[in-house]
């Protein structure tokens, strides 16, 4: 909006601190080419708008702020004559996008000193040509800055998810390649016991019985019970005890094998019954086998699995194949981001899921809201590590009035009250140096507020400790038409 305009006197402008060393030549200058504006309460201009003008305030009181989701936060209010706002950024040209960073209204008749803002731009280079010059490498270097240790922070995350997801990966290979060797040993030796129970003095009918027996043995392996350790010493005690009484060697070695695939001592009643006596150990024997090929193979199928489960888990944390604004389910990505952090989590620290699975699915960037979880998730192991490494990570999900909650709370050293204000800055980090760039959570920041329209805050005191994430429900309130910034996209 535009004001009344009013004189200007260079003696007026000339006492504010802005413009308190230039010459009169300069300051006849400015009020030549700029203008006095009083503005009636209400605002002056909006952020997001085309940056016109340079305004420095003679007398009255503005208010700044800026938009965060729905809500106009304030940034700023102040009665100090020679502030400044607007167009401030005019000198550096078209090589950034000239519009209005925040927002400015005033709360009473003020008068502003204002001066377009291609004037303002051609005085800086002419009369400040070295300030300008500082000034632009100071902007632009402090932006390739960040772009760089940015992208050096996302491959030092990637690389520490790697390491984690080879670890998680290692452990159901090495397994399925144990049990592989083991099975194919156990097989041989089924053929060679074969051999031996073919050439034995057995009718047809009690081979037939024997294969009848092996096929109901693998159906019960199948469908093993859950034993609790003392439930399965007493049943392994009583299955060694039977076949030393029927005259089975090294029955406790077998006992174990049989315990585990579910079987019991009226299991081998059965078997007794069903073939003669002399036969007995050899059936029991060929029985062992087949027990133990079963387990083996449930072994193999549950490390493949596993292994298929991480799998997917990356997919889902990387959003490999997915268009990048989808709606989604967050305890999708909550998990697959905790799975792939289980490794840098480690033992000694308790994951608790309080999860509210009635909340309905959201438009949302998944790929970029994973990286939020994943800076969140790891600064709070950081801390639980700084108290002693011992500690809860909880990881909550609520409706809160009309947005998504997702809360991650610790019970680490918590923020010190003197920099929990800083915390979301650029660059500001409370790690030893090396260990930290301090872009963590402005990127985060950057990703709930700039791109989803949602919120994050913190709340901290020590052994308590909680980031808090309010999304929104709804497409109309996260616009995936909002431009992306290449330099904000996490890996």
């Amino acid at each position: 909006m535009s004001g009344r305009p009013m004189p200007c006197s260079p003696a007026e402008i000339g006492q504010l601190f802005l413009f308190e060393k230039l010459t009169p030549e300069q300051l006849g200058r400015l009020c030549a080419e700029g203008r006095v504006e009083l503005f009636e309460p209400g605002p002056v201009y909006t952020e997001g708008e085309d940056a016109t003008c340079f305004y420095v305030m003679l007398e009255g009181s503005v208010v700044l702020s800026r938009r965060v989701g729905a809500d106009d936060v304030e940034t700023n209010r102040t009665s100090q004559p020679g502030v400044y706002a607007g167009a401030m950024q005019a000198y550096v040209g078209d090589r950034v996008p000239q519009v209005y960073t925040n927002s400015m209204r005033v709360t009473e008749p003020t008068r502003f000193f204002v001066l377009p803002a291609d004037t303002f731009a051609a005085v800086m280079r002419e009369w400040f040509p070295m300030a300008v010059h500082l000034l632009e490498g100071l902007f632009f270097g402090s932006k390739n800055t960040q772009r760089t240790i940015g992208q050096r922070e996302r491959l030092l995350a990637l690389g520490s998810l790697s390491a984690g997801l080879t670890h998680e990966l290692n452990n159901p290979a090495a397994a399925a390649v144990r049990a592989t060797s083991t099975l194919r040993e156990r097989v041989a030796k089924m053929r060679h016991k074969l051999a031996v129970i073919a050439e034995g003095p057995f009718s047809r009918d009690a081979l037939a019985g024997l294969i009848e027996i092996q096929e109901r043995t693998a159906e019960r392996v199948a469908k093993a019970p859950s034993l609790s350790p003392l439930e399965a010493a007493d049943r392994e005690d009583a299955l060694s005890d039977w076949l030393e009484d029927h005259g089975i060697e090294q029955g406790w070695q077998l006992a174990p094998t049989f315990v585990q695939a579910g079987l019991d001592t009226e299991w081998l009643e059965q078997v007794a019954a069903a073939v003669d006596p002399e036969i007995l150990p050899g059936a029991v024997g060929w029985l062992n086998y087949t027990v133990e090929t079963e387990l083996l193979m449930n072994e193999i199928a549950d490390s493949t699995a596993r292994i298929s489960h991480l799998v997917d888990a990356a997919k889902q944390y990387a959003q490999l194949d997915r268009a990048p604004y989808r709606t989604v389910d967050v305890h999708e990505l909550l998990d697959s981001t905790l799975l792939m952090l289980s490794g840098k989590i480690g033992p000694r620290i308790e994951v608790v899921k309080e999860y509210d699975r009635t909340v309905p699915r959201i438009p949302a960037y998944p790929a970029e809201l994973n990286q939020v979880w994943t800076n969140l998730i790891d600064n709070a192991v950081a801390a639980v590590n700084d108290a002693g490494g011992e500690g809860t990570l909880t990881v909550r999900t609520a409706l809160h009035h009309d947005r998504l909650l997702v809360e991650f709370r610790d019970t680490g050293t918590g923020i010190a009250p003197e920099v929990r204000e800083r915390i979301f800055d650029p660059f500001f980090t409370t790690k030893p140096v090396g260990e930290g760039t301090g872009l963590g959570l402005d990127i985060s920041w950057r990703i709930v507020v700039d791109k989803h329209h949602g919120s994050l805050h913190a709340e901290s005191e020590p052994g308590d400790t909680r980031f808090q994430v309010l999304l929104p429900l709804t497409a109309e309130q996260s616009d995936p038409t909002d431009p992306v910034d290449a330099t904000e996209e996490p890996v």
